[in-house]
């Protein structure tokens, strides 16, 4: 099952869901619209257990990496034209997998995350940033300071590519909200992480 948003758009991306909502939550709706409405073409899709949720309701987790690297491999293909990988939390990670994997595709012009998973929550020592160095396209990851999965003190003490783009979300969780006492709302941070996006997506072309 495709969500196609948007007219056909020279500048297209490819939006991945994270593991536990699909992709019409509503996070993905609204940073989708948002896109859309600053000249984007959006692609999303559902990755393969997801899509069994869908049809009988039961939750079960994630399908291994492989089998992930596959679907989104799968929907790249399926596109006419060159596009920019994204994805929040999981999806953002699947994929710059890929991107980090078929390094030398046309097709792949760029990666962004939102809300990039480090590591696991509570698993600090779990790291997930082996494959970075083998992105040689841009890649921009939009991450909430406090994000449990990879907050702000934890990232910048970590060994990652010097070439990362990052925007620094104040107070975000892994959603990129934050909380009242910051003084900041979710709708803001939002409406930065979509336009912060739209022009990066916009650079890669």
């Amino acid at each position: 099952m495709l969500l196609i948003d948007g007219k056909e758009h020279i500048k297209t991306c490819i939006f991945a869901h994270g593991a536990g909502a699909p992709m019409d939550s509503a996070f993905m709706q609204l940073v989708t619209q948002g896109l859309v409405d600053l000249g984007i073409k959006v692609v999303r899709f559902e990755f393969p257990y997801m899509q069994e949720r869908r049809l009988n309701g039961k939750k079960r987790p994630p399908n291994r990496q492989p089998e992930l690297i596959d679907c989104f491999a799968s929907i790249l293909a399926e596109q006419s034209g060159p596009c920019v990988l994204m994805g929040k939390s999981m999806g953002g990670r699947m994929a710059s997998i890929l991107a980090s994997e078929q390094s030398q595709n046309p097709k792949i012009l760029g990666v962004i995350a939102l809300g990039y998973p480090f590591h696991p929550q509570g698993k600090p020592e779990k790291l997930r940033i082996d494959h970075l160095p083998g992105v040689t396209v841009p890649m921009a990851i939009v991450q909430g300071a406090r994000d449990a999965l990879g907050s702000q003190d934890e990232v910048l003490n970590l060994s990652i590519p010097n070439e990362l783009e990052f925007l620094w979300l104040e107070d975000g969780d892994h959603d990129l909200k934050p909380r009242v006492k910051s003084g900041f709302t979710h709708q803001q941070h939002l409406e930065k992480t979509i336009q912060f996006c739209a022009d990066f997506i916009k650079r890669c072309y």
